[in-house]
């Protein structure tokens, strides 16, 4: 972190230098987006301040409850320990890119059916990985899901619903499959 010594902020009035910034390019929900950033702006906070997409949600900021995931190249990542400038030419999707008011994607469809949530606020992150679960096809059975969805957590206790809701999704996508 750059700082800028009391005597040196004296000299220019008492005012602090602005912090560095770089331009940054990325591609959001298909979209280009070029930001003027601090290197150390994480992704999540790119996402929200700068882009003004605001389903992705802060939690913990640690990485440890999931409400930050969103899909880069795929693949689920928690977007406050990442970065933006590490994800130059990469496929960021949000919740926002998942679907649309008028045309849900299956799982928040799914999550509605399912009462897969009570106050909302971990939805997008659980959607999110969701869908990075069902890119990774790895998860086919409820343990399977459950173990994949363990890094996001639900402080209302709608695994329940979540579990069914995700489950449904898996075994239309295996049904299409076969």
């Amino acid at each position: 972190m750059i700082q800028q010594s009391s005597t040196s902020a004296a000299a220019a009035g008492g005012v602090a230098a602005p912090p560095p910034t770089g331009t940054v390019r990325l591609t959001i929900n298909g979209q280009q987006h070029t930001l003027q950033i601090a290197p150390w702006t994480t992704l999540l906070d790119a996402l929200r301040e700068y882009v003004h997409l605001t389903g992705t949600k802060k939690g913990c900021d640690h990485g440890q409850c999931g409400a930050c995931t969103v899909l880069v190249n795929g693949k689920r990542i928690n977007s406050c320990l990442s970065l933006a400038v590490m994800h130059e030419d990469h496929d960021i999707t949000t919740i926002e890119g998942l679907g649309s008011q008028e045309n849900l994607h299956p799982l928040q469809q799914a999550f509605i059916d399912h009462d897969a949530f009570q106050c909302g606020y971990c939805t997008p992150g659980q959607i999110c990985s969701a869908q990075g679960l069902l890119n990774e096809g790895r998860a086919h059975t409820e343990e399977e899901i459950k173990e994949h969805m363990s890094g996001n957590l639900c402080r209302c206790g709608a695994y329940a619903g979540i579990l069914n809701a995700v489950k449904e999704v898996v075994d239309s996508q295996l049904r299409m499959k076969n």
